[in-house]
């Protein structure tokens, strides 16, 4: 199925996303994927699509609107002075409050669409969308089924919007897969995530891929790793054939 480009219409403006559907004739459970820092690009389209292929009705949104438009990240200039001088500006303009803020217009349009079942859907998220992921499940209990975050970054902090402190507000399942070679998500933090979750009786599993980096999953990047990154895959694949189905 063609991706649909579309506009949706959030508190703070209008936000570019992207729409991907199985082949044949709905309704499929839909699914939300949270972007990465490297922004919107073909890897991403090939994620959502593949999640499409899988059963289910998938939007992208590009988290970085605020801006009103960027320069393009080329993944081979990752620790670049040109890739820092892009991506700082990128990242000021979004965190999980606002990503949050943002889902209610998500949610809203995913519910208004024929092809999509049910109201309770997925969440899917890498590097910082893994914290964005987890942050919905908290602010939309009652929306959210599933959860994913994939060597997302700072998910148990001391910040007041970290992830792991809406724990006690979760109904979702929630699945958590970190790097062993990721200082953005220490053994510290992943045993405070871990520890937040259990205390708050959210069903979950928290795990470190061995030998992984932080952005295995994502097939444009040099840190790329093919195996990790399939064991994901069915990780993500059969948590929601678990809760949304």
């Amino acid at each position: 199925m063609p991706r649909q480009d579309l506009t949706i219409r959030t508190a703070d403006g209008d936000c570019p996303s992207f729409l991907f559907t199985p082949a044949g004739e709905g309704p499929w459970p839909a699914a939300i994927i949270y972007m990465d820092a490297l922004a919107i690009r073909p890897t991403l389209f090939a994620m959502a699509q593949r999640l499409a292929d899988a059963g289910h009705v998938v939007l992208l949104p590009d988290m970085f609107y605020r801006l009103g438009g960027y320069a393009e990240i080329i993944p081979s200039e990752l620790g670049s002075n040109d890739f820092r001088e892009k991506i700082v500006p990128m990242m000021a303009s979004i965190d999980n409050t606002r990503a949050a803020s943002d889902t209610a217009a998500f949610l809203n349009h995913l519910a208004s669409r024929p092809d999509v079942a049910g109201t309770r859907l997925g969440v899917t998220g890498y590097c910082m969308g893994g914290g964005m992921a987890l942050t919905v499940a908290g602010v939309y209990p009652d929306r959210i089924a599933a959860a994913a975050s994939f060597h997302g970054g700072n998910l148990a902090t001391d910040k007041p919007d970290s992830p792991h402190l809406l724990a006690p507000q979760m109904q979702a399942e929630v699945y958590v897969a970190g790097a062993d070679q990721d200082g953005s998500y220490p053994p510290e933090m992943a045993e405070r995530l871990d520890r937040a979750l259990t205390d708050a009786g959210v069903q979950h599993r928290c795990e470190i891929y061995p030998g992984a980096k932080h952005g295995w999953t994502m097939s444009d990047l040099g840190i790329y790793d093919e195996a990790a990154a399939e064991r994901a895959w069915r990780e993500l694949t059969s948590l929601f054939a678990r809760t949304l189905r």
